[in-house]
């Protein structure tokens, strides 16, 4: 759990309120539903089995900017009809949101959705084309909302947020594509989580030379798959000292209480879980909450915080947390008001729906909205439209669906800009995940306490206007998946699609094409498809 402090340990210009939303000089709003209708054929380039089927989609892109509001929202609802019996219908649901409301000086109200479809265990099949009996894929829904509030009184500032977050995951439909021998894991269901935060401090040379900072937090989430909680008490104070202009030293100390835990798995008469319909885990509601996580104590850190420029500012921390070294940073330059670069250096103790409400919040209000007439949007990187807010990436968080608790430390890179008629985004990163689980118990099955997985991903994005009403888009993606699970299965799984697309008065046309691969070694699944869309649609 981190902890953003937006007083002056944050900020080499002290403890400043800033409202969430910008004020703008012109006023948008702009609805456009439409609907759409298309053919697609997907070819295995292996075995050459061929499918074909229709799609049905209805939609809307909302986009809301005046002096107290912002808004960008994009959702999709497509309907597959197969044309192979072998073959089922398909519902696909794919949208994100991102909201902000000034409500009062000082006070304003920040919120997001998202649906997508994503990867479900780590260890298996890593398709590119989520079409037909697609194995260890699910649909998942989550949203988030709360009310933040920044203001300063006197010398004083003062700052704090409240969020609510939900997520839900839909089992995978056809498995996860598991090598023989590997155990199955239970499946993510649902949770809800709570964050209160608050800080209040002041800015170097008005009460002391340097600035101080208190701050604290409570987070908590209830988990539906065995009765899960997560509950988490955070408490810190920093000090900031500045040694130039450009140049600060800061130093903190805090408390933190964290414990994270589940009830058993209902038996039946041969002591073996019982599963229900979904190939979940019944929870036994009169056994203890078991702790898989249970840490209480003193964290510290110390860094450096520059900001040479407006435009440039690096934050890097080290110290002592979670019983070890703990690296945290940030750093982010905007070479222009429509391009931009961040790098996010992070260690926290997660879970999945609280990993993700943080994922979601950190992205901007407004987005790059990417065409991928295939369904595979939203559960990577989202490209922002400034250079001071180039976007964020979920590849984190998707890398697969946990439902234990787990350290994660890694390193995103983001980059987004904007000359013209072009515009260009990628991101890369690293992640490792440590997993932290109570015991199970003998006849439970398999436990993924105190192992570790990591992924590696790279994804760019293009798209040129090549006139008022016609434009291309390509995007591209590489992962590398490392389980440390089970038979510690590797999985590669690389992807690249391009697209032309032309309006002509409210009707739109547009051709689409990919090709994706994918390799799980030791004797696994692999493949290599193409996939071709045409699409004819009609905006309202």
């Amino acid at each position: 759990m981190s902890i953003r402090i937006l007083c002056a340990a944050g900020s080499m210009l002290g403890c400043v309120a800033v409202p969430a939303v910008a004020q703008e000089r012109q006023r948008t709003v702009n609805v456009s539903p439409y609907i759409q209708v298309g053919q697609v054929l997907t070819a295995d380039l292996r075995d050459g089995d061929v499918l074909t089927y229709s799609t049905v989609s209805a939609g809307v892109d909302a986009t809301v900017n005046t002096r107290r509001v912002q808004v960008q929202a994009s959702y999709q609802y497509e309907h597959r009809f197969s044309w192979d019996d072998d073959i089922g219908d398909d519902d696909i649901h794919s949208g994100i949101a991102r909201a902000a409301v000034a409500l009062a000086p000082g006070l304003s109200l920040e919120a997001g959705a998202l649906a997508t479809r994503t990867r479900s265990d780590i260890r298996g099949a890593a398709p590119g084309i989520l079409a037909g009996n697609v194995a260890n894929i699910s649909q998942l829904y989550s949203a988030y909302a709360g009310p933040t509030y920044a203001n300063n009184f006197g010398d004083l500032g003062v700052n704090a947020a409240y969020r609510i977050g939900y997520t839900k995951v839909e089992t995978p439909t056809f498995g996860t594509g598991l090598l023989p021998g590997e155990p199955a894991f239970d499946l993510y269901d649902d949770s809800l989580n709570h964050l209160v935060t608050g800080s209040i401090g002041t800015r170097p040379g008005t009460v002391l030379p340097v600035g101080l900072t208190l701050s604290g937090a409570y987070t908590r989430e209830d988990a539906g798959q065995l009765d899960q909680r997560y509950e988490g008490y955070f408490g810190r104070v920093e000090a900031l000292l500045p040694v130039s202009r450009t140049l600060a030293l800061t130093a903190g100390v805090g408390y933190e209480s964290i414990e994270s835990g589940q009830r058993d798995p209902l038996r039946n008469a041969n002591g073996t879980p019982v599963l229900d319909s979904n190939g979940r885990f019944v929870t036994d509601a009169s056994s203890p909450r078991r702790l898989g996580y249970d840490i209480d104590g003193i964290f510290y850190d110390a860094g450096v915080l520059w900001r040479p420029s407006p435009r440039t500012s690096v934050q890097f921390r080290v110290g002592e947390r979670y019983g070890s070294l703990s690296f945290t940073g940030t750093a982010s330059h905007q070479m222009s008001a429509n391009e931009g670069i961040q790098v996010n250096i992070y260690d926290s103790v997660q879970t999945f729906g609280r990993q993700l409400t943080d994922g979601l919040a950190a992205l901007p209000t407004s987005f790059n909205t990417p065409f991928d007439g295939f369904g595979d949007q939203y559960n990577g990187c989202i490209f922002g439209t400034q250079g001071g807010a180039v976007g964020g990436c979920l590849n984190n968080v998707f890398q697969s669906i946990s439902t234990a608790t787990f350290r994660a430390r890694g390193i995103d890179a983001v980059y987004a800009g904007s000359f013209g008629a072009t515009r260009l985004g990628a991101g890369a990163g690293y992640t490792n995940r440590r997993f932290f689980a109570a015991d199970p118990g003998p006849d439970a099955g398999f436990t993924i306490d105190g192992l570790n997985d990591q992924s590696y991903y790279l994804q760019t994005f293009a798209s040129r206007a090549l006139g008022p009403n016609s434009g291309v888009t390509a995007d591209i993606y590489v992962n590398y998946f490392d389980s440390g699970v089970g038979l510690g299965t590797d999985i590669w799984g690389a992807g690249a699609t391009a697209a032309y697309f032309r309006q002509i008065g409210r009707l739109n046309a547009v051709v689409t094409g990919g090709i994706y691969t994918f390799d799980q070694e030791g004797g696994g699944q692999s493949d290599v498809s193409a996939q071709g869309l045409l699409g004819l649609g009609y905006r309202f």
